[in-house]
């Protein structure tokens, strides 16, 4: 997924203008975009909203944690309408991804549902407990994991810290570090590695350069906050035609040369991470070709 889009679920009109933006996913938040007396309604319009057919764009709901004493709530309105997946925020380490996928394991039961059939994105850096126990996310067996993703307000709030960012915009330490565990641990498990919110919206230039710096980190897609971000990531988190063009040269001079260990294309030697690149990059640009001939149809 390139785009995540989160969208208020007790907002009509944001909830319209959203589907429309392109995103390859949204998000329907039940969590810190609604007020605790919105909840009953956000959670009430998110389901009409799954009930709707709707072929372009994913469905994710963003539950409220663990500790807020809203998140069955949550899930018992929203599993029986099937949503493409749960978002989960605010964990404090594993042990709430095993007690959420054993809550989900038996409303799937419950409401007839194909085992296994809602995935996880988790947000793995909103408490110092969980980004302190990222890496014991290397021995967590949960076949629902989808992908890892992270945030900075809510650690920087649990910290009573300021903004996390410096003036120029770069990360403070604590936060890079967070960033960095959370693209590590996603990568370490084969998941999908989302990179955070980009909270100036109105700044796309500022948005677009750092959209192509995650990527180069190994990001793979990025949550947004207004539909404007969409077009932006959804670019900058797809491979180009020169990329895919080298990658193509890559991956058939390796095939023309059996069992070579490096090849050379012009002048310059490529070995086998970058024939591992080079797939990967290829595999991106397939997935987008099947994504746009599902929207096209």
């Amino acid at each position: 997924m390139r785009s995540m889009l989160f969208v208020p679920a007790d907002s009509e009109r944001k909830l319209v203008r959203a589907v429309a933006a392109g995103a390859d996913a949204l998000i329907l938040d039940l969590e810190d975009s609604v007020t605790a007396g919105r909840k009953a309604t956000a959670r009430a319009m998110a389901a009409e909203v799954l009930r709707q057919p709707e072929e372009r764009v994913a469905r994710w709901v963003r539950v409220n944690d663990l500790g807020s004493g809203q998140l069955l709530q949550d899930l018992a309105a929203v599993v029986p309408v099937r949503p493409s997946g749960i978002v989960l925020p605010k964990i404090t380490g594993p042990g709430d991804i095993t007690t959420v996928s054993g809550h989900l394991d038996r409303l799937e039961a419950a409401n007839g549902l194909p085992a296994l059939s809602l995935p996880l994105v988790v947000l793995v850096t909103e408490t110092p407990a969980a980004l302190l126990r990222i890496p014991a996310l290397l021995e967590l067996d949960c076949p629902r994991l989808r992908a890892l993703s992270w945030g900075a307000e809510d650690l920087s709030a649990a910290l009573g810290a300021g903004d996390p960012r410096r003036p120029d915009g770069t990360w403070r330490s604590v936060y890079e570090h967070a960033r960095t565990q959370c693209l590590l641990g996603a990568h370490a498990l084969s998941l999908e590695a989302i990179d955070t919110v980009y909270v100036d919206y109105r700044d796309l230039s500022g948005l677009e350069r750092d959209c192509v710096a995650s990527r180069q980190d190994g990001f793979t897609g990025r949550l947004a906050i207004h539909p404007d971000q969409v077009p932006i990531i959804n670019r900058a988190y797809t491979p180009d035609e020169a990329e895919c063009a080298q990658a193509q040269r890559i991956v058939d001079a390796f095939a023309a040369s059996a069992d070579a260990g490096t090849v050379a294309i012009d002048g310059k030697m490529y070995d086998l991470p970058h024939l591992k690149a080079a797939r990967r990059v290829l595999g991106q640009r397939q997935e987008q070709q099947q994504r746009n001939r599902g929207v096209q149809a």
